[in-house]
C-alpha cells in the first residue's frame, strides 16, 4: 500500500521520483498512490517508450487519463497531449505507442453508477470565467459531488480561502502553483483530505492545474 491514509495531506514532486518497471516492456511508472500491486485504487504517471504496448486489460472500476506528452493510442483511437479520457467500469483496451507518450492515470475512483465515457481534447475547448479576476476554468466531468476541471491562473492571481468537502487533488501542468503551505513546480501532485482548507495563488507566471474534488473518503 502506498499513500492510502486519506486523512493525510500528500505532496509529491514527481520530477524527483524514479521510473519503475511495469509488467510490459517499455512501459514505466511513477507511483503516487496504490492500494495493492496491480489492483485497487491507484494514481500514477505512466510513460510508454516508442513502439511499446500493453496487453488488453480490463478496468472493472474505471480508468481516468490525462495525456501529458506525445500521442496516446489504443484500438479505439488516437489521443494527443491535452486529451482527457474516462473509460467507465467494465471497459477494456490495449494501449500502445508509436512515438512515445506520458499519461496521468487514476484507477478505481469511479462511482459504480457513473457509466459515462468521455474523450475531450482540451486544446479545442473554451475557457470559462472563474470566480476571481485572472482565473479561468474548463469543466471536464462531474458526477455525484465529484468534479474534475482544468484551472488556468494568470500571473499574480490569488484565490479566496476555501474548504474542500471530499478532498482535493491537484496536478500542476504548467507554471508553479502556490498556497500558504508551499510552492509546487511543474508536475507536482498534491492530495488534500476531506475538509482541508487553503488559500491558493500564483506568482509571476501563468499556471495551469488539473483539479479533482469531492472524490476522497469523508
Amino acid at each position: 500500500m502506498l499513500h492510502q491514509d486519506y486523512s493525510q495531506r500528500v505532496v509529491i514532486h514527481t520530477a524527483d521520483l524514479p521510473w519503475e518497471t511495469s509488467p510490459a516492456q517499455g512501459v514505466t511508472r511513477k507511483k503516487l498512490e496504490r492500494e495493492e500491486a496491480e489492483r485497487g485504487r491507484a494514481t500514477s504517471i505512466v510513460s510508454y517508450a516508442p513502439d511499446s504496448a500493453f496487453p488488453t486489460h480490463h478496468h472493472p472500476f474505471g480508468e481516468e487519463i490525462f495525456v501529458l506528452e506525445g500521442v496516446f493510442s489504443d484500438e479505439n483511437g488516437v489521443y494527443p497531449a491535452g486529451t482527457y479520457l474516462r473509460n467507465p467500469p467494465g471497459s477494456s483496451h490495449a494501449p500502445f505507442s508509436k512515438q512515445g507518450y506520458q499519461l496521468f492515470v487514476k484507477l478505481c475512483y469511479f462511482d459504480a453508477l457513473d457509466q459515462q465515457q468521455l474523450c475531450i481534447d482540451t486544446t479545442e475547448q473554451d475557457w470559462l470565467p472563474g470566480l476571481v479576476e485572472g482565473l479561468s476554468v474548463m469543466p471536464l466531468h462531474s458526477f455525484a459531488g465529484s468534479h474534475t476541471a482544468l484551472v488556468r491562473w494568470a500571473a499574480n492571481t490569488k484565490f479566496n480561502a476555501h474548504q474542500h468537502f471530499g478532498g482535493e487533488e491537484i496536478l500542476v501542468l504548467q507554471g508553479e502553483f502556490c498556497d500558504e503551505h508551499g510552492q509546487y513546480p511543474l508536475l507536482s501532485w498534491i492530495r488534500s483530505p476531506h475538509r482541508s482548507q487553503h488559500q491558493p495563488f500564483v506568482k509571476a507566471q501563468e499556471t495551469i492545474i488539473l483539479v479533482k474534488t469531492g472524490h476522497l473518503p469523508v
